[in-house]
């Protein structure tokens, strides 16, 4: 693939996703597709396989309000994407979380997304603000 096309990718990953298109998200995976949540944050841990995506999404979307995913600015460089990123929530005195996602490509698919998130303290309060629901 080309720089262009992983970029496009990433992009109509995150559109997919947003529209609730996970079989369209799934045709983009390996079927080795992982994504690891660091453990400081409340959905910690590693999630597999092609479902794997629209587990986190639901799991994440389903508890957190966020209003909107305001896109930073992408990179790519070999196999990888790095997409800057930030939550909004829908309770204003929430603090937004800014990430960088790096996207991890083989051959013409993804198979690794790893978020790192620059304070996970946003996302921690902002999920103790929305469990309380």
């Amino acid at each position: 693939m080309t720089d262009d096309e992983k970029l496009a990718m990433v992009q109509m990953l995150y559109a997919k996703s947003g529209e609730g298109d996970f079989d369209a998200v799934e045709a983009m995976l390996t079927d080795d597709f992982f994504i690891k949540e660091a453990e400081s944050l409340p959905m910690a841990g590693e999630y597999r396989g092609k479902t794997a995506l629209r587990e986190l999404y639901s799991h994440v979307f389903g508890t957190l309000k966020v209003a909107d995913l305001e896109p930073e600015g992408m990179t790519v460089g070999g196999d990888y994407v790095v997409n800057l990123v930030s939550f909004r929530f829908e309770d204003a005195h929430l603090a937004s979380a800014q990430l960088a996602e790096m996207f991890c490509f083989r051959g013409d698919k993804v198979c690794e997304i790893r978020p790192y998130y620059f304070d996970p303290q946003p996302i921690i309060d902002a999920w103790a603000y929305y469990s309380q629901d």
